[in-house]
């Protein structure tokens, strides 16, 4: 009986201290705290494929649904719920997008993995944030766990893989 708890219990260090290598979404970090790769789901590409996404498409989203239009805006590790701002294949404008934030690296990383259109259900997708000339880059006074951005509009890409 001593022995099985023993082993019981080296497993269960041994699963704490993978899962502390990983996001809750099961995402590995990279040393600087950024996710790591990921692939991108069957279902998701299936999903994309029926409404036009493709590789390298892009919209523009309202960052997040709750600091809309703002000059300035904080995003926070964890969930996020962002909104398009323009057709997307063919989801329509005012689709939720969710996702997740990493706010460690010296950029702010958000993966979509699933959209919400009006009257539908959620569907999965692979798509990430972005904008050029650094402007995804998170402003000097943020905090450990946050990201200020000067701005709230970025563009999501629809990826086959998260890189």
């Amino acid at each position: 009986m001593l022995t099985q708890n023993r082993l019981l219990l080296s497993t269960s260090i041994l699963l704490a201290a993978s899962l502390g290598c990983a996001t809750a979404g099961g995402v590995a970090l990279r040393r600087d705290g950024t996710p790591g790769p990921q692939k991108c789901s069957e279902e998701a590409q299936k999903i994309m494929e029926a409404l036009k996404l493709h590789v390298g498409d892009a919209s523009l989203v309202e960052l997040d649904a709750n600091q809309l239009r703002s000059k300035r805006i904080t995003l926070y590790d964890g969930p996020i719920e962002s909104v398009l701002k323009e057709e997307f294949g063919t989801l329509e404008a005012t689709t939720r997008l969710y996702g997740q934030v990493w706010t460690s690296g010296p950029q702010v990383v958000i993966r979509y993995y699933e959209a919400h259109p009006p009257d539908s259900a959620k569907l999965p997708i692979c798509a990430v944030a972005r904008l050029s000339y650094d402007q995804m880059k998170k402003r000097p006074e943020s905090q450990p766990g946050t990201a200020i951005l000067d701005g709230s509009i970025a563009a999501a890409y629809v990826v086959d893989a998260f890189r």
